[in-house]
């Protein structure tokens, strides 16, 4: 989505993708190249910097995209279509919460664990 955000005038530079997305420039010109075999990025080298390579989206990628934004719109109205936007918000809040009690959890749990394995290895001695 980098890339299409960033997709005017010619394309966005890898290394602006690269950081816009926190991941090694490196990573941006494998996968890029994946893409362009496939036919969803174009690749070009900067006009005024050869070292620079522009990416952008293609047709063919614009269009996957359009559908995939419309199949997650249906999947959302099917998922969430009788909550409005306050019950959607009050929920995901309390998912998150969940989640960070069910991580505190999991984490006391191998405290406890690691703490009775040592026990269990003083005793022996």
């Amino acid at each position: 989505m980098a890339v299409m955000d960033l997709d005017k005038d010619g394309g966005a530079p890898a290394g602006v993708v690269a950081k816009l997305m926190k991941v090694d420039p490196s990573f941006i010109t494998l996968h890029s190249k994946a893409l362009e075999k496939v036919g969803f990025v174009r690749r070009k080298t900067g006009i005024r910097d050869a070292r620079v390579v522009q990416l952008s989206l293609t047709d063919k990628a614009r269009k996957r995209l359009a559908n995939i934004a419309a199949q997650q719109e249906e999947l959302d109205q099917f998922v969430f279509g009788e909550l409005g936007i306050e019950e959607s918000m009050r929920l995901s809040s309390r998912l998150a919460a969940l989640r960070k009690r069910l991580e505190r959890a999991r984490l006391k749990a191998e405290l406890l664990d690691t703490g009775a394995e040592s026990a269990r290895g003083r005793g022996r001695r």
